[in-house]
């Protein structure tokens, strides 16, 4: 079927709706970002991981990152290429598994590496044609981020070996380090977070093959200094020429790529607050707005602050916007309109590509969100219609 990309007339709701046009302009900045700032810049499947669009990544980038064995998989069975790994914690059980899928593998702690390597050193012996390098994710007890839930540098994190930590020669085969501490964050961070990183394990780098920036880098986001990006890693380069440098966004590739599409069912006023109920729930659906929590930006709406809803004026379109679960807390508000929202009428959740899909459930068995693609020439290609079966063999 066709579609506009303004009202998404005719496509039924619930229903994430990615723009091809959007994605590939996301696309073309990270490649051109790559290209000037001589890096790898590779997708994090924690943020997206939508694998039927992978052959539109593909024209793009190389490789991704995981961060389980069924990430590790879908790199290697569905992207094409093994995966950069991390895990806060490897198993017996999968870490065998990851190997084959992996042409990089991040440990944790320096006790995951001692009880893991061997492994390592077993399977490289056996495949040096799918030799897989070592590193060590360090903590360079920094972060911008404001949200402690988000804060892998957090005091007391479990993420990463500080420098104190460290031996004075690197432990045998450790060929790269590994730092995550952005969240969303502008190219300023960036630059605070080298200075740290230089400070505390400058000690180590020339000894290094690579050097995973992690992600958090939003430079797809309107307003962001690429200028500053591309300066920043090019300095780091004339600092550590050996070094090769990788980046592994998630929500930048799919930033600002798409919308949820939903539709009012009922209206209820308690107390002078007026709910829209809509076919989509926030615990559901955009966890990240409850989690974080931030209001999202509504099409054709005014967003307000989350308690205007209850100082609203006589004749004022405000309205509160609930979920269709049972849990109480299952809504966000609030919003102006310009006119009475009826049943039937469309809401859009705008930017819910990126960390929606990869964090949706069933609870309370609330139909999942139909997932699509709007092809530039405005043709919609579902990528999966959900049904009662999926929830069934879910909870099996």
């Amino acid at each position: 079927m066709k579609t506009d990309n303004l009202t998404y007339a005719g496509v039924p709701t619930p229903c994430y709706i990615m723009e091809e046009r959007l994605l590939r302009g996301n696309l073309e900045l990270i490649r051109d970002v790559a290209r000037r700032a001589d890096v790898e810049i590779i997708l994090a499947f924690k943020a997206f991981a939508l694998w039927k669009s992978f052959p539109i990544f593909r024209e793009y980038i190389r490789h991704t990152t995981a961060s389980s064995v069924f990430e590790a998989r879908l790199a290697a069975e569905e992207f094409g290429s093994r995966a950069h790994t991390y895990s806060p914690a490897y198993t017996e059980r999968d870490f065998g598994e990851i190997l084959a899928c992996s042409s990089h593998v991040t440990f944790n702690s320096l006790t995951q590496y001692g009880r893991f390597y061997p492994l390592v050193e077993t399977y490289n012996r056996a495949h040096p044609e799918r030799r897989v390098s070592c590193g060590l994710r360090v903590n360079p007890e920094y972060s911008e981020i404001e949200v402690e839930l988000y804060n892998p540098c957090a005091p007391g994190s479990r993420f990463g070996v500080m420098a104190s930590q460290l031996p004075a020669e690197l432990p045998e085969g450790i060929e790269g380090f590994h730092c995550h501490c952005h969240c969303e964050s502008p190219a300023e961070a960036l630059e605070h977070t080298l200075g740290h990183i230089e400070e505390k394990f400058g000690a180590w780098l020339p000894k290094l093959k690579w050097l995973n920036l992690g992600g958090g880098h939003l430079m797809t986001r309107k307003g962001y200094d690429v200028e500053r990006l591309v300066a920043l890693l090019n300095g780091l380069h004339g600092r550590y020429p050996h070094l090769a440098v990788i980046l592994e966004p998630g929500s930048a590739f799919a930033w600002q790529a798409g919308p949820l599409v939903a539709s009012v069912v009922d209206v209820v006023e308690n107390k002078g607050v007026r709910t829209a109920i809509l076919d989509v729930s926030f615990t559901c659906h955009m966890p990240d707005c409850l989690e974080m929590p931030y209001q999202p930006a509504v099409r054709h709406a005014e967003t307000l602050d989350p308690d205007a809803v209850r100082q609203a004026l006589p004749g004022e379109h405000v309205y509160r916007l609930g979920g269709n679960s049972c849990l109480s807390g299952d809504f966000m508000g609030s919003w102006r309109f310009d006119h009475e929202l009826k049943v039937g009428e469309r809401i859009i959740f705008e930017d819910m590509i990126h960390y929606t899909t990869v964090k949706t459930n069933m609870f309370n068995g609330v139909r999942h969100p139909d997932i699509a693609l709007l092809h530039t020439d405005g043709t919609l290609e579902y990528y999966r219609r959900f049904g009662y079966e999926d929830y069934r063999d879910r909870m099996c």
